[in-house]
């Protein structure tokens, strides 16, 4: 008999997923792909769109024709903050267009003084003003700045809801995509921002993530789902798999400190420091903070490994020394970063010679990392605050120094590391494994790990 399974597909920058979970949301089937980036029309890269559907269909036509899984649903999740833009006839009108891509000057002139000023227009949509990263003023770029090709759009979509449409034929939207700082959502209001109405943006309006639609695929009917963004699918295993109000520090290249039972509204302070608002899959805001703390972290442990000689992965087998933890909580000094971070991040006012061997200037780095950890911790924390849990995942998951000096500086909360691999594909499948399954969902494996403090 073939296996009854959830498909995901999880597309990111570099790589793109196919999974199935069986289910129990157990991971039985992973396929991973890198596709060669092209160019637009204006020489910047991105994702080729068209190798990128072809490849999803190939995989689910192939897993039905082989007949060892039987796919109850699929679902998406992708990177935010893009764009795609559908004319009458269901074409794909533009490139996916890459979000680092600079937005013009004139694109944004005069364009917040309209709506209360930049700091109301940012406080009013969770947004930050990051010019491209913010998908919705790549509407606004698209119709001020190439007249012609959006005078052909009948529907924007978010990425993961374009995907989706590819498998579907249904234009819907879905609220943690409207949720990622695309200056489209009015947090106030619960409703898109009246500029969105004023410029005739063709959006659809928000639908439940656990919507699917029945698709005929191979003489099999199957349920799609509606799609997820990225940072949002990942928090679904914690929100639905403990019944504690949490935090979660999703750890790496960049930390995400979210907090997704933080219902006090951004203030302009917290937007100055780069926080922003998500939306979870129950429609409720999760504030969030984000600190580059993994490169910080590497680019410091470089300089250290030049002064004292030693093996690049050296700092991986430092285990907390006694005698030197006790005397960095003593002094509770930070070493590192006392100033304001360089353009670097490189802590060169820092000379490695005062410390005796790598293990103590490492000890200290940690301590002064965890230090700027909680500054944006802090951030996300608010006045009444109920959390009592505090779940790290990703790279310094790993790191029990990291983690000991962290629950150090959380006496009242739990503080636990948590390995759920695949978590953003997870989250995917689990929203819809109810319309692909029903009954109840089983109980999900976080695999904690409890991090006592010093």
């Amino acid at each position: 008999m073939p296996i009854n399974v959830i498909a995901v597909f999880d597309i990111g920058k570099t790589n793109k997923k196919f999974l199935l979970f069986d289910a129990d949301l157990k991971l039985i089937h992973q396929d991973e792909q890198k596709f060669s980036e092209i160019v637009d029309e204006e020489g910047f890269s991105c994702d080729e769109i068209g190798k990128i559907e072809t490849w999803m269909k190939d995989c689910v036509s192939n897993v039905i024709q082989q007949g060892s899984y039987n796919i109850a649903a699929v679902n998406f999740t992708t990177y935010g903050a893009s764009l795609m833009y559908i004319d009458a006839m269901g074409r794909a009108l533009t490139p996916v267009y890459n979000y680092l891509k600079p937005m013009p000057a004139e694109v944004l002139e005069g364009f917040y003084e309209s709506y209360g000023g930049l700091e109301e227009f940012s406080r009013k949509t969770a947004s930050p003003s990051l010019g491209m990263l913010n998908s919705g003023l790549q509407a606004l770029w698209l119709k001020r700045k190439k007249p012609e090709v959006y005078a052909n759009v009948d529907t924007v979509l978010h990425f993961p809801q374009y995907l989706a449409y590819r498998f579907t034929g249904s234009k819907v939207s879905e609220f943690t995509s409207i949720g990622c700082h695309t200056a489209m959502w009015d947090f106030d209001n619960h409703c898109y921002h009246p500029w969105m109405l004023k410029e005739q943006i063709p959006v659809p309006q928000p639908v439940s993530n656990s919507s699917t639609t029945d698709v005929e695929i191979g003489k099999k009917k199957v349920k799609i789902g509606i799609g997820i963004h990225d940072s949002s699918a990942s928090l679904v295993p914690y929100i639905k798999g403990t019944s504690e109000e949490f935090i979660l520090i999703s750890t790496g290249t960049w930390c995400i400190f979210m907090n997704p039972f933080n219902t006090e509204p951004l203030t302009m302070e917290q937007l100055r420091k780069d926080c922003l608002c998500y939306m979870s899959v129950n429609q409720q805001q999760v504030k969030s903070s984000r600190l580059f703390l993994g490169h910080i972290h590497d680019v410091n442990v470089e300089r250290l490994n030049a002064h004292f000689g030693v093996d690049a992965n050296l700092y991986k087998k430092i285990k907390p020394d006694a005698s030197l933890v006790s005397r960095l909580l003593a002094s509770n000094v930070r070493v590192f970063f006392k100033n304001p971070l360089p353009a670097d991040y490189i802590d060169t006012s820092v000379d490695p010679g005062k410390f005796g061997t790598f293990e103590e200037a490492y000890h200290q780095l940690v301590h002064d990392v965890v230090s700027l950890a909680m500054e944006s911790l802090d951030l996300i924390i608010p006045v009444n605050d109920k959390t009592k849990v505090v779940y790290v995942s990703g790279g310094f998951a790993r790191s029990e120094l990291f983690v000991r000096f962290l629950a150090t500086r959380l006496p009242g909360k739990k503080v636990y590391t948590s390995e759920v691999d695949n978590a953003t594909a997870l989250g995917a499948a689990m929203v819809v494994w109810e319309s692909a399954f029903g009954g109840k969902m089983p109980q999900m494996d976080l695999s904690l790990k409890a991090c006592l403090p010093f």
